[in-house]
């Protein structure tokens, strides 16, 4: 793990941290990708307690399940796609009853998704007052980097459409 990287995904929680707490408000998270690493950055920081609700890591189709429970109509969507990383976001706000949720999907390398997706190609979304979402294509294979920064693109396009 290349601690600088981790560092900067830190440095990006710290900043969503910031404003909401200046907000007083929180956040869920319902990431893929990255694995964890948006919860994780999250909860470093000290007295997360305070705006962190909670999250998950929708990996597999039994995860899927978990983030879409009874509703049917979501199940069908094909995951690495805008509308998808958008449930996401939706589902883990009002899941954990936050006023902001996080939504990240994607494929990480080295290979491809079995949707065809290329390695560092993903969405990130949020939800809450307003909603925005954000496609991220890095161009490279390298599954680490892909989820660090698949991990940022979540985290400051939070930030920036709580700002806005």
């Amino acid at each position: 793990m290349s601690a600088t990287t981790f560092t900067n995904v830190i440095a990006a929680a710290n900043e969503l941290a910031r404003v909401l707490r200046k907000s007083s408000a929180s956040v869920a998270v319902s990431e893929s990708a990255a694995g964890g690493l948006i919860s994780a950055a999250l909860v470093a920081i000290p007295g997360a307690s305070d705006f962190y609700k909670g999250g998950m890591i929708v990996y597999t189709s039994s995860g899927r399940d978990v983030l879409f429970g009874v509703d049917p109509s979501p199940k069908n969507l094909r995951g690495a796609t805008e509308e998808f990383a958008k449930v996401q976001a939706v589902r883990a706000k009002h899941l954990y009853q936050a006023d902001w949720g996080i939504g990240e999907t994607g494929a990480t390398g080295p290979l491809g998704n079995p949707y065809g997706d290329p390695p560092g190609f993903g969405w990130v979304a949020c939800s809450g007052a307003v909603e925005a979402s954000f496609r991220l294509s890095t161009g490279i294979e390298e599954r680490e980097s892909n989820m660090y920064t698949f991990a940022i693109a979540a985290l400051e396009l939070t930030v920036q459409t709580i700002k806005a």
